[in-house]
């Protein structure tokens, strides 16, 4: 049946069809499914299985719930590098909008808001010139954890995007891939833009992220034990894409 009144809620409207990829408690999900009074557009995912949801998160499975009496198609082990092997997420080139909320690759050791956990290029140019003669084989190791902990991060969403790319409306049908990220260094030095390029995005607009724009969401660290804690959003923006034309 189709839908007749156009309810919004920022950027979103239930005339969309919309992919969420990456849900914590499927918060998000849930804030649009009540704005629009309905979720019969939405395909919220998450790369947990439900048994993970469930003992992360607990609001999860309430959120989960109440989703799919809205006629949500929830979907579990997404994994946003190969979003396109799941016949359940859609044909390819349907979706209106693609949403991955603050992508994170996770933790080893350290918190989100650590410089060694995102940055490697001051560090390692350091440490490559110098491996032994000042800081000696430990931090020369630990140079190269630096290079490749700031790499999963740009790989996580570097790989999101060339799958979501795939699953969004063409430019001229409308199509956007939406990413939300920390715009403050050292976050900044992921260079969205410059990943997008890359898999045939271009960069339309940045857009600043309030949390209180969306009622109900809490953003959630999904690591290390630290799944069902929020982290503090500070200077966070909506990075919107589209194809490029030529690619």
């Amino acid at each position: 049946m189709e839908v007749k009144e156009t309810k919004r809620l920022k950027h979103y409207n239930n005339k969309q069809k919309i992919l969420l990829v990456g849900e914590g408690d499927f918060s998000f999900s849930l804030s649009l499914a009540r704005a629009f009074g309905s979720a019969t557009n939405l395909i919220a995912t998450s790369l947990d299985s439900q048994a993970e949801l469930e003992r992360n998160y607990k609001n999860g499975k309430a959120n989960v719930e109440e989703l799919e009496r809205l006629g949500c198609n929830v979907v579990f082990g997404v994994n946003v590098h190969s979003m396109t092997t799941k016949p359940n997420l859609g044909c390819s080139a349907t979706h209106d909008r693609v949403i991955f909320n603050f992508p994170h690759a996770g933790f080893d050791y350290g918190r989100e808001h650590q410089i060694k956990t995102i940055m490697y290029d001051r560090v390692t140019s350091f440490i490559v010139v110098f491996p032994l003669v000042l800081f000696g084989i430990f931090i020369f190791w630990e140079g190269k954890y630096i290079f490749g902990w700031f790499r999963r991060h740009q790989e996580l969403v570097r790989g999101f995007m060339k799958s979501a790319r795939l699953l969004v409306k063409d430019e001229d049908k409308g199509g956007e891939i939406h990413v939300v990220h920390k715009t403050e260094y050292p976050f900044s030095e992921w260079k969205l833009k410059t990943l997008g390029e890359k898999e045939g995005l271009e960069l339309v607009s940045e857009i600043e992220f309030c949390l209180n724009h969306y009622p109900g969401y809490s953003n959630k660290r999904g690591s290390r034990g630290y799944n069902d804690s929020s982290f503090p959003v500070g200077k966070s923006s909506t990075f919107i894409f589209k194809k490029q034309f030529f690619y």
